[in-house]
């Protein structure tokens, strides 16, 4: 490399070496070089007369060789002569064929302090070359066109002011004078961080001279503009931003945009989206694949419509800066607002155009400058839906999808760095709410902190308070993009914004809870949702319900927190209460309307006189049970979230009644974890109340929970106190529950005789209150009792008496477990027929609404019906089913029935193994749980599975175990069985 650097000279081995070890040379320095010179002959063609040895050092003979350095230099020597000759056009032909020989930095790789200084010279050559060559091609009046590549070479050389001096002229020309000014504030603040210096005299005069629209900065003429037509063949003038190499997704807007600008000769295309949505991305990209259809011009101008700190353009300051981008003279720009707008028209009507506004505020900025005739196209982008804009092709813009958020990320981050860790930059797309501004903060990120990995930063990410600060690089944030449309708003709609985030329902906002939160009437609350709707600060995803984007919700309810902190100590406190009155007029809104769909939907329900009314709010209509059932289901997770949040906010009373509620469609849905969730919420608010009633009822739900879940002990806890509460209290209803949940809580400790007295008890004094849907409930515990104990006539009797009640009262949700218990009786007494009709029932009962281990359960029993038959097709279906939906039931007193009735019937067809494993399954579900009768089936079952297999001695073991229990439990010899 020394010896090419400097051709036809003679290097001395001393200076190759220092060349090479700079001051630590091996003392074997001297002979590498010379079998490297040897080397070098050897393999490079010709190598014996390009190297030659001259005394004790070697010459480089490269008269006869083509080198792309000596071109290089011969070229830019060239181009010094034709620039001292004043031929601005040979001059950056020259310029251009040498920087056209570089293909990326030159003398790479290892060397020493000679090579890096010779490789910095070659460089700064370059860069030289090309500060000139856009010099010229400035004075040759291009602007637009080279502002993609000044952003790209003062992103490569930022501490270089004459590539950022050229950067904001260009960018002034091209008419983008807010970007040309914030260019300078990019390099200033640039070297102040890095340098400690202010900018170049150059650069300060510049920004003065933008800041005054100084006449001087006017690009020069290609040619002379009038108000003719272009001449053919003529100039075209682009002013577009730079295009993203990476531009991601979108396809299907671009291609719809495209296929209307070309096929249907669309003259307005208006795209809108949320901030940071990638609107702009999507504009340019099409105006640079329609480029050809418009020859005059492309031309690009930032309205300004949501812009820090600056107010929007007025309609004739964007006239004028289209003018001066077709290159109109200063003089022959009228004065007035109403002679520019008219100059413009009249110019543009004569070309064919492209012509995109960005960032509009509103239709009023745009429609006075649709150029006139149908020749020209005006793409838009705005925040809001600009409906005022008559005759436009609209685009909304949604996030992206996930595929292509994926796509986004391999793009910006690099396949290798996205494919060593695919769940991470899942989950990082998914927190990012696949907005493309997020994505490439967070792909930016990542490249500036090289250590971090992606799973680092979803761990950062997974903070909701944290996560608009994590969305922040450089002058590029989340945050301040959202409140450019949240400071466009009115106060009301502000208020309204920072309330609405308060909703627990996230992405399932119904309007009527809606105008509770905000102490509306229903339509106003609508009318303020479909403007946020407009401005895209929320959105809808199908009629009258509404829903946050994740990251506009977390940046409303942080706009709440600075409200408070922000503020003076009483007015904090004033905001404070009015969140508060808000979310209590929401939690009574909730209430009510559970109190109502409940009523519905679990016909013979007790019903409890509330504290909480409002004669006046607005409740759902709900026309019959399965309406009110519709309702519940889609409203389930935001009454979760209501009782949580009525918790958090010192609301005690709300969150224990609206628990109260909200526990009947959990139990329905089979969600048991979440019942308990919420029922232990409603005992804890019930305590700090000091409000016995409905700790009492709390306590019932709470001790029903544990029972489903397993959890029989915790259970026993909760339902003996509610039991205490209700004697106390004299509420006989509360005390025909809590005895009943205490019988089949003691059933399943395999305490019968307990748990019978309990049961009977709690149906006669249920009896005697007319309370049908709870007797009913105690009925079919008495059921289950019996058929465990193997009395499978009485189990049939209190069975057949539930499903009675329930279809008197038309408890769906109830009837359908009463049908079970009847088949398992049958079944037990070994009348198949009599079992299948039952069975017959409750497949037509059974939907995707019931809940899944009640499915599981019917599946299971008809699986065993078809297996007595030999309907073997069926019987694996039908137990393949019943398995999978079992497992996922999160109910372990179901699965573990499941997998001991499946264990018994694979056992029975041969298949010792998978009846073992079934078995073992049931038995360590009903251990952790300590549900006896279930356990000993298991038991029997793998005693059975064991010998099966040919292991006699586990056979015996687990035998002996079975026995122990049954005898423990009272079950006679006839009904030890398996399932």
């Amino acid at each position: 490399m020394s010896l090419l650097l400097e051709p036809g000279q003679v290097l001395s081995i001393s200076r190759l070496v220092e060349a090479v070890w700079d001051d630590g040379p091996p003392a074997t320095a001297g002979h590498q070089v010379r079998k490297a010179v040897a080397k070098l002959r050897q393999v490079i063609p010709g190598g014996a007369g390009l190297i030659t040895t001259e005394g004790s050092g070697y010459r480089a003979v490269t008269g006869w060789v083509h080198l792309d350095l000596d071109l290089f230099l011969a070229l830019l020597a060239q181009a010094r002569e034709a620039a001292a000759a004043g031929s601005v056009a040979e001059t950056a032909s020259l310029l251009r064929q040498a920087l056209a020989l570089w293909r990326g930095p030159v003398l790479s790789g290892d060397g020493g302090r000679l090579i890096d200084a010779a490789s910095a010279a070659l460089e700064e050559r370059r860069l030289a070359a090309v500060e000139q060559l856009m010099e010229l091609r400035l004075g040759n009046g291009e602007a637009g066109e080279l502002v993609g590549d000044l952003v790209e070479l003062v992103a490569a050389y930022p501490l270089r002011e004459t590539l950022h001096f050229q950067l904001m002229l260009a960018l002034f020309r091209s008419g983008r004078q807010a970007e040309a000014l914030e260019a300078y504030n990019h390099v200033r603040r640039l070297l102040a961080d890095e340098l400690g210096i202010d900018p170049d005299v150059r650069l300060t005069e510049l920004r003065d001279a933008i800041l005054r629209n100084d006449p001087s900065l006017t690009a020069p003429q290609q040619s002379r503009a009038s108000s003719e037509p272009a001449a053919e063949g003529g100039a075209s003038v682009c002013s577009l931003p730079y295009d993203l190499r990476d531009f991601t997704g979108r396809e299907r807007e671009l291609h719809d945009l495209l296929d209307y600008a070309r096929e249907a000769g669309g003259r307005i295309v208006a795209i809108d989206g949320m901030g940071g949505i990638g609107k702009t991305s999507l504009a340019v990209r099409a105006a640079y694949l329609l480029a050809e259809q418009y020859p005059d011009g492309q031309l690009y101008v930032d309205l300004r419509g949501f812009t820090q700190q600056q107010p929007p353009l007025s309609v004739d300051a964007v006239a004028e800066t289209l003018l001066r981008q077709l290159g109109v003279p200063g003089d022959r720009i009228p004065g007035d607002a109403h002679g520019k707008v008219a100059e413009w028209r009249a110019i543009a009507a004569q070309r064919r155009l492209l012509l995109l506004l960005d960032n509009a505020g509103s239709a009023a900025q745009v429609r006075p400058l649709l150029p006139p005739g149908a020749n020209s196209m005006m793409l838009v982008t705005s925040r809001g839906r600009l409906v005022d804009l008559d005759s436009a092709y609209w685009i909304s813009l949604g996030t992206m999808s996930s595929v292509s958020s994926l796509a986004m990320l391999v793009d910006t981050l690099g396949e290798k760095r996205v494919a060593a860790e695919p769940a991470a930059a899942a989950a990082l797309a998914e927190l990012c709410g696949h907005l493309p501004l997020a994505l490439r903060i967070a792909a930016a990120r990542l490249h500036n902190r090289p250590r971090w990995t992606i799973a680092y930063l979803v761990e950062r990410l997974g903070n909701e308070s944290r996560r608009l600060d994590e969305l922040r690089s450089g002058e590029r944030s989340v945050e301040l993009t959202l409140k450019l449309s949240y400071l466009g708003l009115t106060s009301k709609h502000r208020a309204a914004l920072r309330l609405l985030a308060l909703h627990p329902g996230h992405n399932n906002i119904e309007a009527r809870s809606a105008a509770a939160l905000l102490g509306t009437g229903v339509e106003e609350a609508e009318e303020i949702m479909e403007h946020l709707l407009d401005v895209h600060l929320i959105q809808q995803h199908e009629l009258s319900y509404y829903a946050f984007h994740d990251l506009v919700r977390s940046f409303a309810r942080r706009l709440g927190h600075q409200r408070v902190d922000r503020d003076s100590a009483h007015e904090g406190e004033h905001g404070q209460l009015e969140d508060e009155a808000a979310v209590a007029r929401l939690l009574g809104y909730y209430v009510l309307a559970t109190d109502l769909a409940c009523d519905l939907a679990f016909p013979g329900r007790v019903a409890l006189e509330s504290e909480l009314r409002d004669d006046g709010a607005s409740l759902p209509l709900l026309r019959d049970g399965d309406h009110a059932r519709e309702w519940l289901a889609r409203e389930q997770n935001a009454l979760r979230n209501a009782v949580m949040l009525a918790y958090r906010m010192g609301l005690h009373r709300h969150a224990a009644a609206l628990a109260r509620n909200a526990v009947f469609q959990f139990d329905a849905k089979g969600q048991f974890e979440e019942y308990r969730e919420i029922a232990g919420i409603a005992v804890a608010a019930s305590r700090k109340l000091g409000h016995d009633a409905l700790l009492r009822v709390s306590l019932s739900n709470l001790a029903i929970a544990d029972w489903k879940l397993g959890r029989f002990y915790d259970g026993i806890t909760a339902a003996t106190e509610g039991l205490h509460l209700a004697v106390r209290l004299g509420d006989r209803r509360g005390e025909a529950k809590d005895t009943g949940v205490l019988g089949a809580l003691l059933g399943a400790l395999g305490r019968f005789d307990e748990a019978l007295s309990r049961l009977q008890q709690s149906i006669a004094l249920k009896r005697e209150l007319g309370a049908s849907r709870a007797e009913a409930e105690s009925l079919t515990n008495l059921s289950t009792l019996y058929e465990q104990w193997g009395h499978f006539e009485e189990a049939a009797a209190a069975a057949r008496r539930a499903l009675e009640l329930n279809r008197e009262l038309g408890a769906r949700d109830n009837e359908l477990v009463s049908l079970a218990d009847l088949a398992t009786a049958h079944l037990g007494l070994d009348q198949d027929d009599e079992a299948q009709r039952w069975l017959d029932q409750a497949m037509e009962l059974v939907d995707d609404t019931s809940p899944a281990a009640d499915r599981a359960l019917v599946l299971a029993l008809a699986a065993k019906a078809a297996h007595r038959r030999g309907d073997h097709d069926r019987f694996v279906a039908l137990a393949g089913k019943a398995l999978t939906l079992g497992r996922t039931s999160r109910t372990p007193i179901r699965q573990a029935r499941i997998e001991n009735i499946l264990g018994g019937l694979e056992l029975a067809d041969g298949r010792g193994l998978a009846a073992l494993q079934l078995h073992t399954s049931a038995h360590r579900i009903a251990s952790e749980a300590n549900y006896q009768v279930e356990r000993a089936r298991a038991l029997h079952g793998l005693a059975q599975a064991h010998e099966a297999i040919g292991d006699g001695a586990a056979a015996a073991e687990r035998r002996r175990q079975a026995d122990d229990l049954f005898d423990e439990l009272g079950i006679g010899t006839r009904f030890r069985r398996s399932c």
